[in-house]
C-alpha cells in the first residue's frame, strides 16, 4: 500500500502556509473529533451581525499551532532550552484546547449540558485520544492543566497573552472585518522572553502589548459583546432549554439523535462519562439549525416563536444601560406579553428577561503580563506604561441589558 505523506501545508488567509510538523500531528488533525471542528463555529451566532464571520473552531486551531510554532522558535534563538517532546507536548496542547466546545461554542453550556465547561470537555477529550495513541499526550495534557515544571509552557497555552488570544483576535478581526482588533502577533511573538520559568515582554514590545490590550477591549464591546449577538445567543439558549422542558413534559420533538440524547437527559460534570462524550462528539451547529428549522413549526408557542427568530433573524428588542432594570418595568413587559400572546407568564419570561455582560481587558494579580527592561527589571504592563489607559482597562465595566418581542403577533 502506497504510504501517506502526512507533512502537509495548509493555506490560510490571514498567515499564509501553515505546515503540520510532524506525523503524530497530521494524525491528530484526521481524528474524527478534531474534524468536528470544521462544523463548530468560532463566534456563535455572530455572522448574524458581521455576514463574513463563518469561521470556525477548525480555522482557529491550526492558527494557534502555527504561532506555538514561532513561538517556539523565537524562544529557541533567545537560549530558552525547550526539548523535542515538549514542543511537540506544547503543538498538542494549543491544537486541541478547543476541541470540547459545543455547537455555537458558548450557548452550550448554559443549556444542553449543565454548567460543564467546555475546557473540562477538551480535557476529557484529549485524556480519550490519549487511550487511542497510547500515551503519546501525556505530557500535552500536563503542560494543558498546568501540572508541568516548566510553567512558561503553560502560559503559552493559557495565560493574558497566549497563543489562543494572540490568533483569535486577529482572526475574528480578519472575518468580520473590524480592524480595531488587527493585532501584530508576529512583532508580540517576536517580543517573548522567559525569566524564571516566567513568560514576559521585552522592553522594546511595550507599545505592541498596549495596543494588543486596548484591541481586546474594542473586539468585546463591539464584536463579542454586540447587542444584536446578545441577543442571539440568549435565544439560542432559551431555545434549547425550551426544547429539554417540552421533553421532560413527554413531548417528542423533531431533532438528530445526538440532540435528542442531550434533550432526553439531564448531563453534569458527575455523570458525564465515555458514553456521553462519544455522543457529545457527534453534536454540532447543523443539529441545532435543522431542529430549529423543525421547531419552527412546534405547536408550543415558546419554541415556535423562539426558534423562528434565529432562523429568520427577526430577534428580540434589546436595551443597554450602566443601572439594573427596574424590576417592577420587567414585570410590566411580562404582563403585557403574556396577556398579547395568551400564554403563562413563566412562557412569558422566554421573551422577557434581563442580563448583565462585563468586559475586563485585563487582570491585575492574575498571570500578570510582565515587561522586562534592559536593567533587568521586572514590571506590570500597567505600572511598565506611560498610557493612564490601561489602568482602566484593567477594571471591569459592567452594563446590564433587557430583552422583549416587538410586540408582534
Amino acid at each position: 500500500m502506497k504510504k501517506r505523506n502526512k507533512l502537509k501545508i495548509l493555506n490560510d488567509p490571514i498567515y499564509g502556509f501553515i505546515t503540520i510538523p510532524n506525523e503524530l500531528i497530521f494524525d491528530l488533525l484526521e481524528h474524527k473529533y478534531f474534524q468536528r471542528l470544521r462544523r463548530i463555529s468560532q463566534m456563535g451566532l455572530s455572522y448574524l451581525v458581521y455576514p463574513g464571520a463563518h469561521h470556525t473552531r477548525f480555522h482557529h486551531a491550526l492558527g494557534c499551532m502555527h504561532l506555538m510554532q514561532k513561538a517556539v522558535r523565537v524562544l529557541g534563538f533567545k537560549g530558552v532550552a525547550i526539548s523535542e517532546d515538549e514542543e511537540e507536548a506544547l503543538y498538542i496542547a494549543i491544537l486541541l484546547h478547543d476541541i470540547g466546545h459545543g455547537p455555537f461554542s458558548h450557548a452550550m453550556e448554559h443549556s444542553i449540558v449543565n454548567e460543564v465547561n467546555h475546557e473540562s470537555i477538551s480535557l476529557m477529550f484529549m485524556e480519550k485520544i490519549n487511550e487511542e495513541f497510547n500515551g503519546s499526550l501525556t505530557l500535552a495534557i500536563q503542560i494543558f492543566k498546568g501540572e508541568y515544571h516548566r510553567n512558561f509552557l503553560h502560559q503559552l497555552i493559557s495565560s493574558q497573552l497566549d497563543m489562543d488570544r494572540l490568533d483569535y483576535l486577529k482572526r475574528d478581526s480578519f472575518y468580520t472585518g473590524v480592524s480595531e482588533g488587527n493585532i501584530n502577533s508576529e512583532r508580540l511573538i517576536t517580543m517573548l522572553t522567559v525569566v524564571n520559568d516566567e513568560l514576559m515582554i521585552e522592553e522594546k514590545g511595550i507599545y505592541s502589548v498596549e495596543k494588543f490590550l486596548l484591541s481586546r477591549r474594542l473586539m468585546y464591546w463591539q464584536v463579542y459583546l454586540h447587542k444584536t449577538s446578545i441577543v442571539a445567543e440568549n435565544v439560542l439558549i432559551r431555545v434549547l432549554q425550551r426544547a429539554k422542558e417540552l421533553v421532560e413534559q413527554g413531548i417528542e420533538l423533531p431533532a438528530s439523535k445526538a440532540l435528542t440524547f442531550f434533550l432526553n437527559h439531564k448531563i453534569t460534570y458527575e455523570n458525564f462519562t465515555s458514553e456521553v462524550l462519544d455522543r457529545f462528539s457527534k453534536l454540532d451547529d447543523y443539529d441545532i439549525v435543522s431542529a430549529m428549522k423543525e421547531w419552527m413549526h412546534s405547536d408550543d408557542l415558546v419554541l415556535r416563536k423562539l426558534s423562528s427568530m434565529i432562523i429568520h433573524r427577526d430577534l428580540l428588542k434589546i436595551k443597554i444601560k450602566k443601572k439594573p432594570f427596574d424590576p417592577e418595568k420587567i414585570e410590566k413587559h411580562i404582563t403585557k406579553i403574556s396577556e398579547t400572546y395568551k400564554i403563562s407568564k413563566a412562557d412569558a419570561r422566554y421573551f422577557v428577561f434581563e442580563g448583565a455582560i462585563s468586559n475586563q481587558a485585563y487582570h491585575q494579580n492574575k498571570q500578570n503580563i510582565n515587561i522586562l527592561y534592559k536593567s533587568r527589571k521586572i514590571v506590570d504592563i500597567v505600572k511598565a506604561t506611560d498610557a493612564y489607559n490601561l489602568e482602566a482597562l484593567s477594571k471591569p465595566v459592567t452594563k446590564y441589558f433587557m430583552c422583549s418581542p416587538k410586540y408582534k403577533h
